[in-house]
């Protein structure tokens, strides 16, 4: 139970947990969502000072409040998302999925709303832009960037940076793999909505999870099962990796505004796509991806192929 939500988003959030099967980190986003809709709806409402909004208890909101809210309400916030905290159309399009989800289970599940304000809510158009992503060149220039020493912790980072290079994995999935989850050049990965699926590790990846545990901590670690550590002996953190991907990707030159975790994940998908010729199919099993459209994002054409198609225009040679 959370103290700094209603009860009925508690009990919302339970359900997704006990009866969906959500994750953890899905859990807290629908809780981060959910937490600042409702204070800011509970100020428009009781147009209260916006000063207020950071600290504003809304442990109080039960049934009735909810009761009050129309889709009118629901589609004010959002603009003001956009309008005042400049938010992009992906993060205003998880706050209203959040708040459907919510507002579908009082109705739908428990019954306890005539009328559901989030009937009609509609979802921001996202913006369709090819993502960032590392070419071949800078890929090797990434990997040939990890300097060996004892303080550096080279060997691990190597085998994060060619695992995410290699098998496309979300940052999650990297931080949360066991040696349990390692079965000869089987990987078993615990994916969105805590669906596993099984990914190849290839030579590469073999060869540098080989070396990496050659000097993994050994002493007093404290989670033993996992196979990346910081340097304290914990399981490495969403922000360590973060930070070691930020670093790389300054010494092999490039700019670490552009490129991430989830930059790597779609570098790996990319490369298998051009030079590996993967199936579309291939590719969304490898990913985790439930459907084969959010695949196609990664099979998008590069600049060469567009060139070369306008090239091959017969009109060219007159």
């Amino acid at each position: 139970m959370f103290d700094d939500v209603p009860e009925l988003v508690n009990e919302f959030l339970d359900y997704l947990s006990g009866i969906r099967n959500r994750s953890q980190n899905t859990i807290k986003e629908y809780r981060y969502d959910l937490r600042h809709s409702f204070r800011w709806l509970k100020l428009y409402k009781d147009k209260l000072d916006i000063t207020e909004f950071g600290n504003l208890d809304i442990t109080d909101l039960d049934l009735e409040f909810f009761k009050t809210l129309s889709t009118e309400n629901l589609t004010t916030y959002i603009a003001y998302l956009n309008r005042e905290f400049k938010n992009k159309p992906a993060t205003r399009a998880r706050k209203v999925a959040s708040l459907k989800s919510f507002f579908n289970y009082l109705a739908n599940v428990r019954k306890k709303l005539d009328i559901n304000p989030a009937v009609g809510f509609e979802t921001p158009q996202l913006e369709k832009r090819i993502p960032k992503y590392l070419t071949l060149e800078e890929s090797i220039s990434l990997l040939h960037s990890v300097k060996f020493n004892e303080q550096t912790f080279g060997e691990r980072d190597l085998c994060i940076l060619t695992i995410f290079l290699n098998c496309g994995l979300r940052l999650s999935e990297l931080i949360n793999i066991d040696f349990k989850h390692i079965k000869d050049d089987r990987l078993s990965v615990i994916g969105k909505g805590n669906k596993e699926r099984v990914v190849h590790l290839n030579k590469a990846c073999l060869s540098s999870i080989d070396k990496y545990i050659s000097v993994r901590i050994k002493d007093n670690t404290k989670d033993r099962e996992a196979l990346f550590l910081s340097e304290r002996g914990e399981r490495i953190g969403r922000r360590m990796v973060e930070y070691i991907v930020k670093k790389y990707i300054e010494l092999a030159g490039l700019d670490p505004k552009k490129f991430s975790p989830h930059k790597l994940r779609h570098t790996a998908a990319t490369l298998m796509h051009k030079y590996g010729h993967v199936d579309i199919r291939a590719l969304q099993q490898v990913l985790g991806h439930e459907t084969i459209a959010t695949t196609q994002i990664y099979t998008h054409i590069d600049s060469e192929q567009v060139k070369d198609a306008i090239d091959s225009n017969p009109l060219n040679n007159l």
